[in-house]
């Protein structure tokens, strides 16, 4: 009983920082587009059992709603840096100016620590050359990454907006290093064919398909076009952190081997998924089968992520939000 009155507590508090949101005259950054952001991430950030598939129609339609405007916030904050920082002659010694860099290193130090577990194992090398789609103005992922982490790495950031690529591109051509590893594409994914072969890693950003259905098109195709046994890393969402993104489930990974899901417990928002792609038919028809027999759902032992300790301690993953 008391469950239920937290959810319904949860639900009610969500929707009326929904209609403050909704009410905003812009959702660029500001004291009060901050407090309101800040408001709805500490509202769902306490652990929840509640599922949000169950909810009424009208709520799933505000949460549909909601998620998109806490995009469109995300996009207006990550240009507002991304212009401040190409003030300085070279801004990526200046990152720090972002308020919530501190936890950019933290999520990427998770995802690096997670793809190493499952890549490594297979290549006993690292990842030659990463495709990042959804890469925005301020692509702090993919810097992060190429920086601290995958140091020989070439990263290709595909955007399908052309001025937040050239946004992008000013924060990164005066390092010498990173102008020559870091590459920007301005095109939408889904007309990307046989290039996303080239690639043993794909990420996917949490901005790509806002909408489940269409995140749903965007993983089958990669799933068409990307090299056999390739990795797909994205990001979900569980329990009430679902209001501030998609949720993906494993059988949205059609023609993937989801591999680990990592479910914060703390302050950390986004549920982390990898998955290697399927090397045939064959191995796509089996996992089909196991599906029909009801054995879907059962992760492989290597998903240790889904409660692993050692993350646990960190704090508030504002990567993808105030």
């Amino acid at each position: 009983m008391g469950s239920l009155h937290q959810e319904s507590g949860l639900v009610t508090k969500v929707c009326e920082i929904y209609a403050k949101i909704f009410k905003l005259e812009t959702l660029k950054p500001s004291p009060d587009v901050n407090s309101l952001f800040t408001e709805l991430v500490v509202a769902c950030i306490p652990p929840s059992s509640i599922n949000v598939a169950t909810l009424p129609k009208n709520i799933q339609e505000t949460r549909s709603k909601l998620i998109k405007l806490c995009g469109e916030a995300e996009g207006y904050l990550e240009a507002h840096f991304s212009t401040l920082l190409a003030t300085f002659p070279n801004p990526l010694h200046h990152l720090d100016v972002f308020p919530y860099y501190s936890n950019y290193l933290k999520l990427s130090q998770l995802e690096f620590d997670i793809l190493n577990q499952h890549y490594s194992v297979e290549q006993d090398v690292a990842p030659k050359r990463i495709a990042f789609v959804g890469s925005g103005p301020l692509p702090l992922t993919s810097i992060v990454l190429a920086l601290y982490h995958l140091k020989n790495t070439e990263f290709h950031n595909y955007d399908i907006d052309d001025l937040a690529n050239s946004m992008a591109s000013r924060l990164v051509s005066p390092d010498p290093d990173l102008s020559k590893r870091m590459f920007f594409h301005t095109t939408d994914i889904m007309e990307v064919t046989d290039d996303l072969k080239e690639y043993d890693v794909v990420f996917l950003a949490a901005l790509v398909g806002m909408d489940i259905k269409d995140k749903v098109k965007v993983i089958e195709h990669l799933a068409k076009y990307m090299a056999p046994r390739a990795m797909l890393m994205l990001r979900s969402a569980h329990g009430s952190r679902a209001f501030l993104y998609p949720v993906v489930e494993p059988e949205d990974l059609h023609g993937f081997e989801v591999l680990s899901i990592f479910h914060p417990q703390d302050e950390v928002i986004n549920s982390v998924v990898i998955a290697r792609k399927y090397s045939s038919r064959l191995e796509v028809e089996h996992h089909d089968h196991h599906q029909k027999l009801g054995m879907g759902s059962i992760l492989p032992s290597s998903c240790k992520y889904c409660d692993f300790q050692a993350f646990n301690n960190i704090s508030t993953q504002q990567d993808e939000y105030y």
